[in-house]
């Protein structure tokens, strides 16, 4: 069914899904790119903008990163600080609540990223809105879901058109002049759902710095 991507949305997602129980079991992986960030890049201080539970902002503080988790639901937060207090993190962990189509951090970072996050706007419309949270020299990284019908379908769910994007509309938000693009592309990923099913979904990868 299709549906948009409010507050009550997210909050009866994180309140169904797999994982948020405070009896659940361990997180799942944080995300391949994100991964590859924690390793190539000196921590700094990073925004999570959609973080849910907190799977990829947890693995930037467990590398030393200073981070600001944002996220519109305060059930998939409960989880996430849930999360945190369970793990020895080298840098810092903060969580807020935010409606990301409003909010503004007042500050910029040396890494803003977001992961399959969708707010109740256009999705290059809230991309093009959070590049401008990314301090000179810093890194934005996007991580979206490609269109396709069949993993939306493997979900049991049809997001809205204007919530899936490729790679080419994310990097024509890059203006030359202020970014350097270093990787924009379609990647795919294997994940274990909840029924054991494995399935391969695919992504669109957005990685730029800012002059």
């Amino acid at each position: 069914m299709t549906h948009s991507f409010d507050k009550d949305y997210w909050e009866q997602h994180w309140h169904e899904a797999p994982g948020t129980a405070p009896a659940a079991p361990a997180e799942t992986p944080p995300n391949p790119y994100v991964q590859r960030i924690a390793r190539d890049l000196p921590p700094g201080t990073a925004l999570d903008a959609g973080c849910g539970i907190g799977t990829e902002a947890l693995e930037l503080a467990a590398h030393g990163w200073d981070v600001l988790g944002a996220d519109i639901s305060s059930t998939a937060l409960a989880t996430a600080a849930r999360q945190a207090a369970e793990r020895t993190l080298s840098g810092s962990m903060t969580w807020i609540e935010a409606d990301l189509v409003s909010w503004e951090p007042g500050r910029r970072f040396n890494l803003v990223m977001t992961n399959y996050a969708h707010p109740a706007m256009p999705q290059l419309a809230f991309y093009e809105r959070i590049m401008d949270w990314v301090a000179p020299g810093g890194t934005l990284l996007i991580v979206g879901h490609a269109h396709d019908p069949a993993a939306m379908t493997a979900h049991g769910h049809h997001p809205p058109d204007e919530a899936t994007v490729t790679a080419a509309d994310v990097a024509a938000l890059l203006a030359p002049a202020e970014w350097t693009i270093l990787f924009a592309d379609s990647q795919s990923r294997t994940v274990t759902a909840p029924d054991g099913q494995t399935l391969t979904l695919p992504d669109v990868v957005v990685q730029a710095r800012r002059s």
